[in-house]
């Protein structure tokens, strides 16, 4: 029977990651015990002190043992620590010698939506990929340089440490590791009782491309700024260092230093994001939102729009789009 611990954080912690994976998972117990199978998980709630007070008080979370009576754990889940996290790490670093003593022997840890940060705080992520919430990503890149983020992917799976985007994506990560743990079967069985998408494979789609300006370089948000006002238009790096007075090697470099994007990425991102939204909100057909939004040629806005979505454009306006009718 595989031991699991799902961590009781201090202070603002995701309920429904705490509470909804004690369900799922204690629904394989209840599902094999239904088959005549013996339970598979011994789940345990454990924090750092009994009575552990969440929301600001308005709930009380008493959990079923405390770390220094745990000795040995095959799974820890770790829920999101909600607001500031450099606090809610400092809250709760007494977990972190204890991670790291069960890593040590053989544990492995699964963090949900933005629990990657307290999980990245323990040295864990290092070099190693990883996912969190996509609004998040960018302050999480910030913060843990060492890490590699891939804000695209759902899940994340390397050596027994595991991720997940954004928060209900908690839930195919979940389905995930039934499936490792229980098998195909299972998972297929809890999905369908959760409602779980269990086929889905990346948080594309769900991402909104916001533009990185959370730097201090001022000739650069300036240069952002221009290319989401034209976008339609031909914008080329040299236009920019011309239009800014930047060297164009220089340029380049601290573009791509403020935004984590090539000039060419930015552009694309700024271009297919108005798509997305032309896509959601009108009847016009991919053709026409195309040739709005700067782009001459099919098959390269197809390419691109799905590299950014993971979906083509037609499957993008369907999806969201309440008027959309079949496009060819």
């Amino acid at each position: 029977m595989k031991h699991i611990s799902i961590l009781i954080p201090k202070g603002q912690s995701s309920l429904v990651n705490i509470e909804g994976s004690l369900q799922i998972l204690s629904e394989v117990n209840i599902l094999r015990e239904a088959r005549g199978e013996e339970p598979l998980f011994n789940i345990q709630l454990v924090g750092l002190a009994p009575n552990t007070s969440q929301r600001n008080g308005q709930f009380t979370i008493n959990p079923d043992a405390l770390i220094g009576e745990v000795h040995k754990t095959d799974l820890i889940i770790i829920p999101s620590l909600q607001g500031d996290q450099e606090k809610a790490a400092a809250l709760n670093l007494e977990f972190i010698p204890w991670i790291l003593e069960q890593r040590s022997k053989g544990a492995e840890i699964a963090c949900l939506c933005i629990g990657a940060f307290f999980l990245a705080a323990t040295g864990l992520l290092d070099n190693r990929p990883c996912t969190t919430h996509w609004q998040l990503a960018g302050q999480f890149v910030k913060m843990f340089p060492d890490a590699k983020m891939v804000p695209s992917q759902l899940i994340t799976d390397e050596d027994g440490i595991y991720t997940s985007g954004g928060a209900f994506a908690y839930l195919n990560l979940l389905a995930y590791l039934v499936e490792k743990y229980a098998g195909r079967e299972m998972a297929i069985a809890i999905a369908k009782g959760f409602l779980i998408d269990i086929n889905r494979k990346s948080q594309s789609p769900f991402i909104i491309f916001e533009g990185q300006k959370a730097h201090d370089d001022t000739e650069i948000k300036m240069a952002q700024e221009f290319i989401e006002q034209h976008y339609p238009d031909k914008i080329t790096i040299d236009l920019l260092a011309n239009k800014f007075a930047i060297g164009r090697r220089n340029f380049e470099r601290r573009f791509q230093r403020s935004t984590n994007n090539t000039v060419n990425e930015y552009v694309q991102r700024v271009k297919v994001e108005a798509a997305k939204r032309r896509l959601e909100t009108t009847r016009k057909n991919v053709s026409e939102v195309m040739y709005e939004v700067g782009y001459t040629d099919t098959q390269t806005f197809r390419e691109v729009f799905k590299k950014l979505t993971g979906l083509t454009p037609v499957e993008y306006r369907n999806k969201y789009n309440e008027m959309a009718t079949e496009l060819t």
